[in-house]
């Protein structure tokens, strides 16, 4: 009998968005508006356009009012540094959402920094990493902490078994291993430059695919039995940064691409919003 547990983030993050939904309507009649995030989106980007859409739908859903602010491709990196500190200043803004990329020219990282840390519900600001690291509490950036979620969703308890992260991007691999190793595991981190990448996944007990490359990984390399988090995908390929097949023979458990990580992070964005609201009033 095939004990594999597909992780399905779908089912967590609507589950996890009913709750949310009563948090929300609570607020709204406890103090006259609902949660509040403020996206800034910069340039044309298709991408990012649907993904904006994405969020607004999703956080619409639940009842968190969303506010997009589309600001021009010539913009400056001093118009958008602006543009946040009066978002900062908006007492009627829970959170504050930069989308990623911003167009080149743009001093992305001084951006995010400009973030007020108690409005960053990305997590994407710099206080906010090191926060994280230190274990002090903060919000987390939303695929990482999803993926953490989704773990203690499914009672999957990381203490004493070696993470291998594949990635070191500021808002996915790094803090990614911050919050495993905060949860006390034992983490090791892999990128371009690993040389014994195959070695190293016939060891993990945990493994975290967030490097961005289609089906890089076979999972016939992964230690029999281990956990497997694809936070990889890639429309055009219709596949994650793992080769899936035979999978179930494999893994005690894994996320599914789609509908495995992605759910979560987009939940993870309003669950992270509406403890914002909470946290500035006083809930």
């Amino acid at each position: 009998m095939n004990s594999c547990i597909v992780l399905d983030g779908r089912k967590v993050a609507d589950e996890s968005n009913s709750k949310l939904s009563l948090k929300a309507s609570t607020l709204e009649k406890q103090f006259g508006r609902k949660p509040c995030l403020a996206a800034i989106l910069v340039g044309d980007d298709p991408a990012s356009a649907t993904y904006i859409a994405m969020k607004e739908k999703a956080c619409e859903s639940v009842g968190v009012k969303t506010k997009t602010f589309k600001e021009s491709q010539d913009s400056t990196t001093e118009d958008i540094l602006d543009l946040i500190e009066s978002l900062n200043q908006d007492n009627k803004i829970d959170g504050i959402l930069l989308q990623h990329p911003v167009p080149k020219g743009i001093d992305e990282l001084s951006c995010f920094n400009k973030i007020a840390i108690e409005k960053d519900v990305d997590g994407v600001t710099t206080k906010g990493f090191g926060n994280i690291v230190m274990g002090i509490d903060s919000f987390g950036s939303c695929t990482p902490l999803g993926i953490m979620r989704l773990l203690e969703a499914y009672n999957i308890d990381c203490t004493g078994k070696l993470a291998l992260i594949i990635g070191r991007s500021q808002i996915l691999g790094k803090p990614m291993a911050a919050m495993l190793l905060n949860k006390n595991a034992t983490t090791i981190t892999a990128h371009s430059r690993t040389e014994n990448l195959d070695e190293l996944l016939h060891q993990a007990d945990i493994v975290v695919a967030a490097l961005g490359k289609p089906n890089f990984i076979d999972c016939r390399k992964l230690k029999k039995g281990s956990i497997l988090i694809d936070a990889g995908y890639h429309p055009k390929d219709k596949c994650g940064d793992v080769n899936m097949s035979g999978i179930e023979d494999i893994v005690s458990a894994y996320t599914p691409v789609p509908g495995g990580v992605g759910p979560m992070t987009i939940n993870t964005l309003i669950y992270n919003t509406i403890e914002a609201m909470e946290k500035r009033i006083n809930v």
